[in-house]
């Protein structure tokens, strides 16, 4: 009874349905001739006035008064599963050509069948206009949507932290939670489907919401999740390899990603250009642009962004630095977190919030009163124990693991970084050597295990990293110490077991998820209760964090 309708879609781990309250409790009825004027399609007869009060693409969500999305899936189509819909409580589907097809080899469906020849482009918009999820009258939800390769996550939890200390009630969509007012809701998707992303926003406004912010993976563009969706503030953080298994080449990651700074998806845009990327983007969107630089590089361009980081010096794991604006405006800023990429995130989380309309006083008090960027974000620079500095990243591609890896580097002579890392199955390959071999230039113990092979053999991407990191070795003056461990947890406690107290152990590249997939099986493993549980055994102390199992 469960069906998939789109390549990559994540499903639950296994007994798990998909949350379906992603939609706010009382929904105005929409007539059916009303979305069909929308779209484009004429609904005839009696059928003009079925009342529509939500939508869903998959059958198991369904509930009463929704029309039915049936798309085409990887295996199945969702016209497969009408009649599942239909008893749960579907009013109208809306299909493509083959669906309807489908559909006609079938018992007659007891509902009215829309049919579009791309049903995926209209979803967005008909979600919006059945939610109301961005009014144009009304009390509106402001809304900041993050992109980039590294730091989405850590810089929708900063606008978060700092929209709060602003008095603000806030929720966020992304990698880790959802917020909306309620329990928080574990995430399968960075960015959910767009039927939920606009149940949820109209959710956020029913509870009374003022803000929220979202992290917007290229994957979400891809797959037309956030169409239907104005953000006020679109940020960039940066862009580096990534998710080419999807993309084919970084000008087309770029490509996707920029889209999100056009006028149908956005009204204002902050760039981070320390990279050429975010250059490109800057001197290419097509809504105005604030530029930010979070690094002194050599780049002339550079002395020409709006704002930038200065005089960052180091308070306790974290930094504190003066972000500054070409019309002399100055800002004060604190980060708990450590490293120079989390000063990046703190300094983009900040100038959205000001390119929103926040004053920049108020923005100082706020910080000041509140440190909002010491929060603690699940998997993302995650210390679980000081002695030895014990941390969990989710660092997954060859530009977080170099960031992560120099930024737990200890000054104290002797020193040494513990890494244990592995790469994920089915996803893009160029990155594992490429990543063994950052782990060999800046550890000094590489461990080298299993991430989420998925259906790939183990073995092999293990083989993949590892020949990175050796050539490495081999070709450079390096004397780092690689080994190859696995499972998982027994790569964690070999770490653990080679640290002493003055060491540093990073488990880099699943962060803050609590399952591993092989052969579509997902089996528990948190890097946190693992390291915690090692640490533990070897008689160090572990910090109390109770965020860890979130």
């Amino acid at each position: 009874m469960s069906h998939q309708n789109e390549p990559g879609s994540h499903s639950a781990p296994e007994g798990e349905a998909p949350a379906s309250r992603f939609r706010p409790t009382a929904v105005a009825a929409v007539r059916l001739d009303s979305l069909g004027e929308a779209i484009g399609v004429p609904v005839p007869g009696s059928s003009a006035e079925v009342s529509v009060t939500g939508i869903s693409l998959n059958s198991r969500t369904v509930e009463h008064g929704d029309l039915y999305v049936a798309l085409p899936g990887a295996t199945r189509h969702g016209a497969d599963f009408v009649s599942q819909a239909v008893d749960r409580g579907a009013v109208a589907v809306l299909t493509d050509d083959a669906g309807a097809r489908l559909l006609a080899l079938s018992a007659d469906t007891a509902v009215p069948v829309l049919v579009v020849a791309a049903p995926r482009n209209v979803v967005g918009p008909l979600s919006a206009l059945i939610y109301r999820s961005q009014p144009s009258t009304g009390r509106a939800l402001r809304l900041f949507g993050v992109t980039g390769t590294n730091g989405k996550t850590t810089t929708t939890y900063f606008i978060n932290a700092l929209l709060r200390a602003l008095g603000q009630k806030t929720g966020l969509i992304g990698t880790i939670e959802i917020l909306a007012g309620g329990k928080p809701i574990p995430s399968l998707l960075t960015t959910p489907e767009s039927t939920d992303v606009h149940g949820l926003l109209a959710l956020m406004r029913e509870k009374g919401l003022d803000a929220a912010s979202m992290e917007v993976s290229s994957h979400a563009v891809s797959f037309q999740r956030v169409d239907g969706v104005v953000f006020d503030v679109a940020g960039f953080t940066n862009l580096t390899q990534d998710h080419l298994d999807l993309h084919g080449t970084m000008a087309d990651y770029f490509g996707t990603k920029a889209e999100l700074f056009t006028p149908e998806r956005a009204r204002a845009a902050v760039v981070t250009v320390d990279d050429e990327w975010g250059r490109m983007l800057a001197a290419t969107a097509r809504i105005p642009v604030t530029t930010l630089t979070a690094t002194s590089g050599g780049d002339p361009s550079l002395k020409e962004a709006d704002w930038k980081v200065t005089e960052t010096t180091a308070r306790g794991l974290g930094s504190e630095f003066t972000l500054r604006c070409h019309d002399g405006t100055a800002l004060q800023i604190h980060t708990g977190l450590p490293g120079a990429f989390n000063v990046a995130n703190a300094a983009l989380a900040t100038v959205m919030v000001l390119a929103s309309g926040v004053d920049a006083a108020a923005v100082q008090a706020a910080l000041d009163t509140h440190d909002p960027f010491t929060v603690a974000v699940p998997g993302r620079m995650q210390l679980i124990s000081d002695t030895p500095a014990a941390v969990v990243d989710f660092a997954h591609n060859t530009d977080a693991l170099a960031r992560a890896l120099e930024a737990v580097r200890s000054p104290l002579p002797g020193s040494r970084v513990i890494v244990v890392f592995g790469a994920t199955g089915q996803r893009d390959q160029g990155k594992r050597p490429a990543m063994g071999a950052i782990a060999a230039r800046l550890a000094d113990v590489v461990i080298i295990t299993d991430d989420d092979p998925h259906d790939e053999d183990p073995a092999a991407i293990r083989a993949d990293v590892l020949a990175g990191a050796r050539a490495a070795l081999e070709q450079e003056p390096l004397r780092c110490v690689i080994e190859e461990v696995y499972p998982r947890d027994a790569a964690i406690q070999r770490a653990v077991e080679l640290a002493g107290p003055s060491d540093t152990i990073l488990v880099a590249g699943r962060g803050h998820e609590v399952w591993q997939e092989v052969k579509g099986v997902n089996l528990a493993l948190d890097d946190r209760v693992e390291l915690r549980n090692a640490l533990t055994a070897r008689g160090f102390t572990v910090l109390q964090d109770d965020r860890i199992e979130s």
